[in-house]
């Protein structure tokens, strides 16, 4: 990572979009904290001056800081303009990548980071994309010595740590986790920004790449310790929360999956086996989601389809993504609860011939998951980054937020900042 004095340690690249926008407010935020010690220099970055001007004069305005304006940097940056990154990053320390899909905006913001010696974090979802980059600049990021750090949002730190959380809080050895996701909102419902649906959309109608990069890479399977995980029937009743639940098709498996790798293959961590579900309530909302899920798979392979479902992304959804995305009364009632169930084994026992004797239960509990957590777990990473540094990989590299953060202060910043990490209960069978 950069070492020398450079203008800002924080630049939000793309402040001005609709989830930018809350993760420079967070950094506005911890700027003002009681408890920092010392100056925190940072800058909004994207293609026109004024949005980005009236972006902070809204979060001076929320925050009661009527100088904020006065005291961010703005730095006029394009995607389409390789000089402008390179004008941006080598200014920064750390990056916060908020311009996606990821799979068509983050690789020369990448790339530029690398290059100019920029760390950097952003909040991606797509698994294909986030493979990509770790094969084609991993070791050139060690080269440089700079981190890159993708799904740094709520996909996927409340779950690659919480894995990790689950995993150290166990009196023995964990093998295998499952979590259950539980959105909660207000009487105002649900709504998500399209940003989102977008990066779906045009992830699930690219699944054969993912799948190519997958067989290509040639990965020697990582072992499995105890009975091997069985995967839930597409709609299951977890009776420990008396609820229905699917699986959660987002980036968390893939991402605790290569986490655990590396913990496995770097540090001779002990593997756990992974699988993720959402809740969905009784039912009615069973049906719904069906019906939904059915008309995206269908509409997502053909051209046409993603077209209809990126233009009109309220209809298909029904009703849970917008264009406009959530108000402010709806995130404010809204928030997420992440329970993981674990089971393992106990010192002196062996998986390869004893039954998992020891059963644990955690949760990471947090407000808004897009729009309030996102930008919490995001800016608290890229300040794990900067104040953490003895506790990173000693090289740099393209790393998963749980194989890079594993040894910091990370969970304990969260924890502060009302992402909170707690065990339910711990028991031997």
């Amino acid at each position: 990572m950069a070492t020398e004095q450079r203008p800002f340690q924080l630049v939000v690249f793309g402040a001005s979009g609709f989830t930018g926008q809350f993760v420079a407010e967070e950094v506005a935020r911890e700027q003002v904290d009681p408890e920092r010690r010392s100056r925190l220099p940072w800058a909004v970055a994207g293609r026109c001056r004024e949005k980005l001007q009236q972006v902070l004069e809204r979060a001076a305005l929320k925050l009661g800081r009527p100088t904020l304006p006065s005291e961010v940097g703005i730095i006029i940056c394009d995607i389409d303009n390789p000089a402008s990154l390179d004008e941006m990053t080598k200014q920064a320390t750390v990056v916060l990548n908020c311009v996606g899909p990821y799979r068509f905006y983050g690789e020369p913001v990448i790339k530029a980071c690398i290059e100019n010696g920029a760390s950097y974090v952003d909040i991606c979802g797509e698994p294909q994309f986030l493979e990509l980059m770790y094969w084609k600049y991993h070791e050139k990021a060690a080269e440089k010595g700079v981190y890159i750090i993708g799904s740094s949002g709520f996909d996927s730190i409340p779950a690659d740590l919480g894995v990790l959380y689950t995993r150290n809080k166990m009196n023995g050895t964990l093998t295998a986790v499952e979590s259950f996701l539980t959105i909660n909102s207000g009487p105002e419902g649900l709504c998500i920004h399209d940003g989102t649906w977008k990066s779906a959309v045009y992830g699930f109608g690219d699944q054969y790449s993912l799948k190519k990069l997958r067989n290509e890479s040639k990965l020697k399977p990582v072992p499995i310790l105890g009975p091997k995980l069985r995967r839930r029937w597409h709609i299951s009743y977890c009776r420990e929360l008396s609820r229905y639940a699917i699986p959660f098709l987002g980036a968390d498996v893939s991402v605790v999956k290569r986490t655990q790798r590396y913990l496995h293959e770097n540090l001779e961590d002990s593997p756990v086996q992974y699988a993720a579900y959402v809740t969905v309530g009784g039912i009615t909302s069973v049906i719904k989601l069906m019906f939904a899920g059915l008309f995206f798979l269908f509409f997502v392979k053909f051209g046409i389809g993603r077209q209809l479902l990126v233009k009109f992304p309220w209809f298909f959804s029904f009703g849970y993504f917008s264009k406009q995305g959530p108000t402010q009364k709806q995130m404010d009632a809204s928030s997420f609860t992440l329970t993981f169930f674990g089971q393992g084994y106990s010192q002196g026992l062996a998986p390869d011939k004893d039954k998992p004797n020891i059963r644990i239960c955690t949760q990471v509990k947090g407000p808004e998951a897009g729009y309030v957590a996102t930008p919490i777990a995001m800016v608290q990473a890229a300040l794990t980054l900067l104040t953490d540094a003895p506790d990173l990989p000693k090289a740099g590299g393209v790393f998963t937020p749980g194989a890079a953060f594993s040894r910091t202060k990370l969970i304990d910043r969260l924890n502060h900042r009302g992402i909170e990490f707690s065990v339910i209960s711990s028991s031997e069978v």
